[in-house]
């Protein structure tokens, strides 16, 4: 059966107000070749041509390839500097990783990428972990990050902002971030040691902000309701960071769109990528 190519229809684009030279896109599960279970989910059953970017998620290799071409086409890069996610907060430069997936197509360990060279894409895969894109308002650095409730407690996201800042040359202040599609604070179901791992280290305003973040569950006694958007706003901001976009699509809800690990286990995984085009002119030039 053929397969409708992957189109900017199949994926979403952050609405901020930032240089043309600053691309980014998230995919969904459409658009690709992979079979059941990691299709494309219509009228309540799972179809031929999903987008699974995940080579670990159990999916067929040749098709998750396909996956990875259809994604690269689209975008009009040759290659990306895939990750092997660990849950944690490790930050590497994306130039770096693809010098090592040339020599020896080994990933590198880590959970964000950050860059300020043209042409180099910085690549996040989640299933329903948040993938937070951060970039200069001019486009003279970008960064990816893979953030999981472990790696945000960890500091991932604030750190990745300040690695952009540094390349891009200026105040944290004036970055812009994307919060991509993650799961939602009606679905994150998490216990007192995920709160108390966001809550130690904080005081003042930002405790308070941090407590209303987690809502007591209203069936399970002892479990909570995390607000993932919520805390990596709150984690951003402490850096001064308010140009903030994006944090309203849930992966678990939003069926038909999103693979979700937490809502089917077996599933697949998509993708943010970043990236500076050096085609486009910045708005500082």
């Amino acid at each position: 059966m053929s397969l409708p190519e992957l189109s900017f229809a199949d994926v979403v684009q952050p609405a901020w107000n930032v240089s043309p030279r600053v691309r980014a896109l998230v995919t969904t599960r459409n658009g690709g070749v992979s079979e059941p279970p990691f299709g494309r989910w219509s009228h309540g059953v799972d179809q031929p041509g999903g987008l699974n970017l995940g080579m670990k998620s159990g999916d067929d290799p040749a098709a998750v390839a396909a996956n990875r071409a259809r994604l690269l086409s689209l975008a009009g890069v040759d290659e990306a500097a895939w990750l092997e996610q660990i849950h944690g907060a490790g930050i590497v430069r994306a130039e770096d990783v693809l010098a090592q997936l040339r020599v020896s197509g080994t990933p590198t360990r880590a959970d964000a990428s950050v860059t300020d060279r043209a042409g180099t894409v910085c690549v996040v895969m989640v299933a329903d972990c948040m993938p937070v894109l951060i970039c200069d308002e001019a486009g003279r650095a970008v960064g990816a990050a893979h953030a999981g409730w472990r790696g945000l407690a960890a500091g991932i996201v604030e750190q990745t902002a300040q690695r952009v800042a540094g390349l891009a040359g200026v105040e944290a202040s004036l970055l812009h971030a994307y919060l991509g599609p993650s799961i939602g604070p009606d679905a994150f179901e998490v216990g007192a040691d995920v709160r108390d791992a966001f809550m130690n280290g904080v005081d003042g305003a930002q405790r308070d902000a941090t407590a209303n973040a987690f809502v007591d569950h209203p069936r399970h006694a002892g479990k909570y309701l995390a607000d993932l958007p919520a805390l990596a706003r709150l984690r951003l901001q402490r850096l001064g960071v308010t140009r903030i976009t994006g944090g309203d699509l849930c992966t678990v809800t939003l069926r038909e769109q999103f693979y979700s690990y937490r809502r089917d286990r077996e599933t697949g995984r998509m993708a943010a990528l970043i990236w500076i085009d050096d085609h486009a002119q910045s708005i500082a030039d």
